[in-house]
This record gives C-alpha cells, sequence and structure tokens, in this order.
C-alpha cells in the first residue's frame, strides 16, 4: 500500500467559541459536551472518509432538522477542501441529508473569527416515517480532503472571515 500524502489536522475549537454555540444551557453541561468531543478519524486504512462523531443525542422524526456543532475545525494545506457528507448507512437507511447536500470546508476557514468551527445542519427526509437516533460519540457525517485546482487567469485576493456566504460579501 502507498505511502498518503498528509494535508490536514483536525483540532477542536476554544471551549469560549464552542460554547457559543449552545442559548440556553448551563456551563457545566456545555463543558462536559466539549470535553467528550471526539476528533474525526477514518474506521479502516482503506477509508476515504473521516467520520465525524456527534457530541449530543440526536432524535429526529421525519422531516426534523438540527443544526450541530461539532467543536471541530481543521487546519489543511492551501489547494485542499474539506468535502463533508453524511455517513452512507445513514443516507441510504433514513435519507438524512445535510442541508446543504455536500459541506464545503476552505482552507482558509480555519482562520475565521469562529476559529473554523465546523457546524452540520441535517434533516431526516425519510419518506418511510423512520425516526433516526443518533447517539452521542456516533458517527454521523464523513469528510474527504480533495485536492483541487484553479484557472490560468484566477485573480482572487479575498480574505475570509466567516462561514456560509462570507466569501461573497
Amino acid at each position: 500500500m502507498s505511502e498518503f500524502k498528509r494535508v490536514a489536522k483536525f483540532e477542536k475549537v476554544s471551549f469560549d467559541e464552542y460554547k457559543k454555540a449552545f442559548d440556553d444551557m448551563d456551563l457545566e453541561e456545555i463543558k462536559g459536551i466539549y470535553d467528550s468531543i471526539k476528533l474525526p478519524k477514518r474506521a479502516t486504512k482503506g477509508s476515504a472518509g473521516y467520520d465525524f462523531y456527534s457530541p449530543i443525542d440526536i432524535t429526529l422524526k421525519p422531516g426534523e432538522t438540527v443544526k450541530i456543532p461539532t467543536g471541530i475545525r481543521c487546519k489543511m494545506e492551501d489547494n485542499y477542501v474539506l468535502k463533508l457528507y453524511p455517513r452512507s448507512g445513514l443516507g441510504f437507511k433514513y435519507r438524512l441529508q445535510l442541508n446543504n447536500t455536500v459541506g464545503i470546508i476552505d482552507s482558509d476557514y480555519y482562520n475565521s473569527d469562529n476559529e473554523g468551527h465546523i457546524f452540520a445542519k441535517i434533516t431526516n427526509d425519510s419518506n418511510e416515517g423512520k425516526v433516526v437516533e443518533i447517539k452521542a460519540s456516533t458517527g454521523f457525517m464523513q469528510g474527504i480532503f480533495v485536492e483541487y485546482g484553479i484557472t490560468f487567469d484566477d485573480d482572487a485576493d479575498g480574505v475570509r472571515n466567516g462561514g456560509f456566504g462570507s466569501t461573497t460579501k
């Protein structure tokens, strides 16, 4: 088996950043969730995707949506992007969907004001009446690193400072 190019490192966001994702929750409870966050990992040496683990228990009835603060950020080399997808089994069994279809985490997101905190918004799109239950510390989405190129006449020089839609403001 060939040696893979290592292009990124997952980290937790700071506790001060993470607690901003919770409105009406006790700080000790948030700290307990924060302390139990697991960094994404590949399940096998042949896996392309890094499993992201839910920091909390989630129950979604058909049509319900939840926003998940993963507590994760990713430092990666330039010319790479982290693409996020639902874990295959959850998509197949429950039609679990990421609300933006595929999450795109650019390399410069790491330096944003929110520390590059990766959120996931998922919906149970079941048309069979199935309830999705995801226990804390269970994988719910997967991330794959992809190298990309740019056009010969590219002249982008903007600087990111945020998440959704921040590069077009």
